[in-house]
């Protein structure tokens, strides 16, 4: 398939433009330097012209001080216009979307493809929106796939401060924390993105995609600690006194992502498109430690 890709210079784009190829598909990059600000770019009708697919994953990430109509601009808006394109070309689209259209934390119950939206924080209420505007567009041949925390090579934000602060060897207060969050290596979510677009039956249908088995915070950093061959050097502490002492010093809601759970039920993909992903939560962590040891690392730091 000719694949329009936007995002293909992002984490999720640099993993995702070598696994078309590999599986014999053109991917079509469609960077600034084609569209110029994406929620501005117009001309959608020529760049999608003799396109099959069109892979949606340009998107302004939360946590980057931009205001709230400029995240509805750069997440909303272009993806509706991408979408009524796409629907009018008859190309197959395919919109990665995320776990916090859905929710920030889950109790007893994972998250599956049937949870309301419950947004709580701008980033999730643009791609709530957008899900919803492109679920609407008619002829629209849409895959929507929703996405929690992905690491790998090239992980940048708290994953890449908690491998740094772990390289360190400093003793974290974590060991009381007993949650469950979900998460998915980008090689394995490109995967999932690349069997999505391959299967017929996945028009008109939203999956979660995960790594799997949820893990809890003290599990993540032992994990990330023996690869990195380092001590996890874990205490206990309350984790209420954790979240209220995060709270004083304003940094709550990054201290509530390692102590609440975030869960995703995954099975839907797995049952009706066959899909498991090729990397295990180990070999992801362990390809994730090695890049961080490297000289791509030592460049990101």
């Amino acid at each position: 398939m000719r694949i329009a890709l936007t995002g293909a210079s992002g984490f999720v784009g640099q993993a995702l433009v070598p696994a078309l190829a590999a599986r014999g598909h053109e991917p079509e990059l469609l960077g600034r330097e084609v569209l110029g600000d994406i929620a501005a770019f117009a001309d959608w009708p020529r760049v999608l012209a003799g396109m099959d697919a069109m892979v949606h994953l340009a998107a302004l990430a939360h946590g980057r001080g931009a205001s709230e109509p400029r995240l509805r601009a750069v997440n909303v808006s272009a993806s509706i216009a991408i979408g009524r394109a796409a629907a009018a070309a008859g190309v197959r689209m395919l919109f990665l979307s995320s776990v916090k259209a859905l929710a920030e934390e889950t109790g007893i119950a994972p998250l599956d493809e049937a949870s309301p939206f419950a947004p709580q924080d701008a980033y999730g209420r643009a791609k709530a929106e957008a899900e919803r505007a492109l679920g609407a567009i008619e002829g629209l041949k849409l895959t929507v796939l929703r996405a929690p925390l992905v690491y790998g090579p090239g992980v940048k934000a708290n994953f890449l401060a908690l491998l740094r602060v772990l390289a360190r060897g400093w003793p974290l207060p974590l060991a009381s924390i007993a949650n469950r969050r979900s998460l998915v290596y980008v090689g394995n979510l490109a995967d999932a993105i690349a069997h999505s677009l391959e299967s017929p039956q996945a028009v008109g249908r939203t999956y979660a995609v995960s790594d799997g088995v949820p893990v809890s915070t003290p599990e993540l950093v032992r994990a990330l600690a023996r690869s990195l061959g380092r001590p996890a050097r874990l205490f206990p502490f309350p984790p209420g006194l954790l979240e209220l002492a995060g709270a004083l010093v304003g940094r709550g809601e990054p201290v509530r992502r390692l102590t609440r759970s975030l869960e995703l039920d995954d099975r839907a993909i797995r049952l009706e498109l066959g899909w498991r992903p090729p990397f295990s939560f180990g070999e992801g962590i362990r390809l994730t430690a090695h890049w961080f040891r490297g000289e791509g690392a030592k460049r990101s730091r």
